[in-house]
């Protein structure tokens, strides 16, 4: 369980063969305390892997320092509550066993439930699994806002793991970050 209601897992543990950690945020943890998880433990340490100058001058300079900013819609009683995530959601990980659904291989860890939507670009699941999933858990205002955030954490783990063109995807989203908290800023 989660007595402390904080972001994080007992435990750091891998996405793939990416090793991700997992340290606890302090307890009854909020949107705060989401967003420095996120940056500093998701996505500041795949880039710190990839080692691209690009997406880390990007996402230090333009991005991490304004992260909040997509996430206005999340406070008060909206606030981020810690939900138990398996953190690699997509068809290769899901099954049967016994003739019952299952899913397996997690990357769990104790995270905004928005976060479990970053592998949709390559789950395999259709139209109806996110509406069934919505149905529990509707979306919230800002979510497309943040998703490219969400995509961007499994392109970069992607390219740690495979190579290739992921970083491009990775930058693409960044780029795409950058472009929504430059109008925001400006809105202001």
């Amino acid at each position: 369980g989660n007595p402390d209601k904080a972001f994080g897992f007992p435990v750091d543990n891998t996405i793939g063969g990416t090793p991700q950690p997992n340290p606890w945020t302090k307890p009854s943890s909020g949107t705060q305390e989401w967003i420095e998880f996120f940056r500093d433990h998701r996505i500041g340490h795949q880039l710190d892997l990839a080692g691209d100058a690009y997406c880390s001058n990007l996402w230090e300079k333009d991005i991490a320092p304004r992260l909040h900013l997509l996430f206005e819609d999340l406070q008060g009683e909206k606030e981020i509550k810690p939900s138990l995530l398996h953190g690699d959601l997509w068809s290769g990980n899901i099954g049967s066993a016994d003739g019952k659904p299952s899913i397996f291989d997690p990357a769990v860890y104790f995270g905004h439930h928005e976060a479990e939507w970053g592998m949709s670009w390559c789950a395999g699941f259709t139209q109806t699994f996110w509406d069934g999933y919505n149905s529990i858990i509707p979306r919230d205002e800002g979510f497309l806002e943040r998703k490219p955030l969400y995509d961007c954490y499994h392109q970069l783990n992607h390219y740690n793991l495979f190579g290739g063109g992921y970083i491009s995807s990775a930058r693409g989203h960044l780029e795409s970050l950058k472009k929504k908290l430059d109008a925001k800023e400006k809105a202001k």
